[in-house]
């Protein structure tokens, strides 16, 4: 059971939850970006919560192979099948000859397309995950390429999925540290007062936040220290650097907080130029 990639999109990749607790090995976690978005395409088709999906930015267009029932979560735009619009978060049957398209999201970022069955692909170190810093799981889509699929569950009766993605930008929390010391203390009001903008030159590595330039009071050099998806490094110019889930595993420069874990599956939806508002989590 296949689709045949017609259209590659933008950032279109196979995700699923990754790879945690290999950093000793000098891998980095990946997986989906949006996880809660990942856990509801596969709730809808029955899948186990973390089989693998396809994460896009859109413009993607794919050539069933065989019948299947597919479901889109996630960012929100046009999704349809032989020219015939597809709801956004519910399972719906495509034969096989018939076209999937998705267009590229108007409200948030990035879409999830999962399968019945989960796509399938050779997995490394227990993942399915395409991670674009190292290279490991399997590379991007391309035009031409088959993606296979898994068996097919039976599909459960849930209604659908409604999207919840705000416009305009987030807000999430942060635990200062673990080296908020070495900045000044107007550098640290700065981190929580600002309003950031989300830079356009952000991917799954890292989301670039431009404003007001924060400025240490230590300047002697940092080793390089592990990190975690959603440390915010802080660059030689004073600019923040949310990690994402591609980031490297060790990191010169340091972090000044790092975002509330669950609160990092609402930056996979932010927009370049949507605002992100950082909070303090006591």
């Amino acid at each position: 059971m296949t689709f045949i990639v017609e259209r590659a999109g933008i950032g279109s990749s196979l995700q699923d939850r990754g790879r945690p607790g290999s950093g000793h090995l000098g891998v980095g976690p990946s997986g989906a970006f949006d996880r809660d978005a990942l856990r509801q395409v596969n709730a809808l088709l029955g899948n186990a919560p973390g089989d693998a999906a396809v994460e896009t930015y859109g413009d993607l267009t794919l050539l069933a192979g065989a019948p299947h029932v597919i479901a889109v979560t996630g960012g929100v735009g046009t999704v349809t099948i032989d020219g015939r619009s597809v709801p956004h978060g519910r399972a719906v049957p495509i034969a096989a000859g018939q076209r999937l398209a998705i267009g590229l999201a108007t409200t948030g970022m990035r879409v999830y397309l999962g399968v019945s069955g989960g796509f399938a692909a050779r997995a490394e170190l227990g993942s399915l995950s395409s991670d674009t810093l190292s290279g490991l799981g399997p590379p991007p889509l391309a035009v031409g390429q088959s993606v296979m699929t898994g068996a097919g569950r039976a599909i459960p009766a849930l209604d659908d999925i409604p999207p919840l993605i705000r416009t305009g930008g987030v807000d999430v929390d942060v635990v200062l540290g673990p080296r908020d010391d070495w900045f000044t203390d107007e550098s640290v009001r700065r981190l929580l007062d600002t309003a950031w903008t989300l830079s356009a030159a952000s991917d799954r590595i890292g989301l670039r936040l431009d404003g007001p330039a924060l400025e240490r009071s230590v300047v002697v050099e940092l080793p390089s220290e592990p990190v975690v998806r959603g440390g915010i490094q802080v660059t030689p110019a004073g600019q923040p650097v949310v990690f994402g889930p591609d980031h490297p595993v060790t990191g010169g420069y340091p972090v000044i907080a790092v975002v509330v874990d669950s609160h990092t599956d609402r930056l996979a939806q932010v927009r370049p130029g949507d605002s992100v508002r950082l909070h303090r989590r006591t």
